[in-house]
């Protein structure tokens, strides 16, 4: 151990004999991680359907329109099409999912955003 080196100190688990809520869910978490690790323990599983990659250029350009035409319709921001378009952001699943309704749905989009 080099002069500039502290040792580790032995950790007596609480400081003050106090914790938090926020500390005993970490580490209630760490242990029921600890025991599936070692094969004790099921945790739960989520499987989360997200929406495919969308090209919204194909979309735009399949409805005849130009950027400032769609995101007007849209109700979207011009930027963010062109972002989008251009590779330089990519939609948000819920975006996503609102260009597939776009593009296999256009008439009911519209007529929706017009009732509103």
């Amino acid at each position: 151990m080099t002069p500039k080196e502290k040792p580790l100190r032995k950790s007596s688990g609480r400081s003050n004999g106090k914790s938090t809520k926020l500390g005993r869910v970490l580490v209630d978490s760490a242990k029921a991680i600890a025991r599936h690790m070692r094969g004790e323990l099921e945790l739960p599983t989520r499987v989360v359907r997200l929406a495919p990659d969308v090209d919204v250029r194909a979309i735009r350009v399949g409805q005849g329109l130009t950027r400032e035409q769609f995101a007007e319709r849209y109700g979207l921001q011009v930027r963010a099409v062109q972002e989008w378009e251009q590779g330089r952001r990519k939609p948000e699943p819920a975006v996503r999912a609102y260009m597939l309704v776009i593009k296999n749905q256009p008439n009911a989009v519209r007529k929706a955003l017009e009732a509103a």
